[in-house]
């Protein structure tokens, strides 16, 4: 009877297990820029990260392995400040699966330079959606709904609106820390602005083109890849308003840098009228990269 009764408890808590788990993050740690004679301790913060990140439940659905969302965190340790202080640049990439295909298409690619935090070996990594416990877990939270909210919008058009809402719960929460990053005026390409940018109505188009680009173009192309480049020359269109709107604008930026070879390599192929409307929005909507664009049109 005893056995019985573990078996369901196990077979209970696998399902709790496996509720949750949005995220499949790679975790990395470079100390090449500091002096370091307890490597165990990035070695401990890299794996309770890790945990944080894959294991911790950020929505109420539930996952299957293969849907997990791709992405990745490189901490790159740039000062110690003290025995548990760190001054550090977070390098970030997201991806997701193109349909009928195998291979993934970028979401962001992004380095947020205003990232400090303290760690002490083998503590817990603490986090409560409106309460500010530490920089380090603040940050890493607030990621996550980012990165699963523009995976929402990439499948379902402004899907991720309750995730830029916890992002944004979780900026609130920072307003009366002294870590950078999470104000107004900290400047115009930090955490404040970037939710802020995806939850202001006015720039609406930019959400519209996680969608439309994705599931209109990418999800389309190898099925019809003509149907896929209309798809994706549709979606420019909706960078190119807010272009017009607020030029120099952070995640307009943001999209831009992550999508800009993407494109290119898109329409390197294709009638050379729809190569050069692609060519001519897209240097509109990041002039300093017109020669690549120009290529497009070759």
């Amino acid at each position: 009877m005893r056995i019985i009764f573990l078996l369901i408890m196990l077979w209970l808590s696998s399902l709790i297990t496996l509720k949750g788990q949005e995220l499949m993050c790679r975790v990395e740690i470079n100390t090449q820029q500091v002096q370091v004679t307890n490597k165990q301790v990035f070695e401990t913060l890299k794996s309770a990260i890790y945990e944080f990140m894959n294991n911790r439940q950020w929505t109420n659905y539930t996952y299957e392995p293969d849907e997990r969302i791709d992405c990745s965190l490189l901490i790159t340790i740039e000062r110690r400040l003290s025995a548990d202080e760190f001054v550090a640049t977070l390098t970030m990439a997201v991806t997701r699966p193109v349909f009928d295909a195998s291979l993934n298409t970028p979401l962001l690619n992004y380095v947020d330079k205003s990232f400090s935090f303290k760690y002490i070996e083998n503590q817990p990594l603490d986090f409560y959606q409106n309460t500010f416990t530490s920089n380090l877990t603040s940050v890493l939270a607030f990621y996550a709904y980012i990165f699963i909210g523009m995976d929402f919008d990439s499948f379902i058009n402004e899907g991720g609106t309750p995730y830029y809402e916890s992002a944004q719960n979780v900026v609130n929460a920072a307003q009366n820390s002294a870590a950078k990053g999470w104000k107004s005026f900290d400047g115009q390409r930090n955490r404040y602005w970037l939710v802020e940018n995806f939850l202001n109505v006015s720039y609406k188009p930019l959400r519209k083109f996680l969608y439309v680009y994705h599931r209109k173009g990418m999800d389309k192309m190898y099925d019809d890849a003509e149907i896929g480049k209309a798809g994706i020359l549709r979606s420019l269109k909706d960078l190119q308003e807010v272009k017009k709107l607020r030029p120099g604008m952070f995640l307009l930026q943001l999209l831009v840098d992550a999508k800009r070879d993407e494109i290119i390599n898109v329409f390197s192929e294709g009638s050379s009228a729809e190569r050069g409307e692609a060519a001519d929005i897209m240097k509109q909507i990041d002039p300093s990269h017109s020669r690549e664009y120009d290529r497009m049109k070759q």
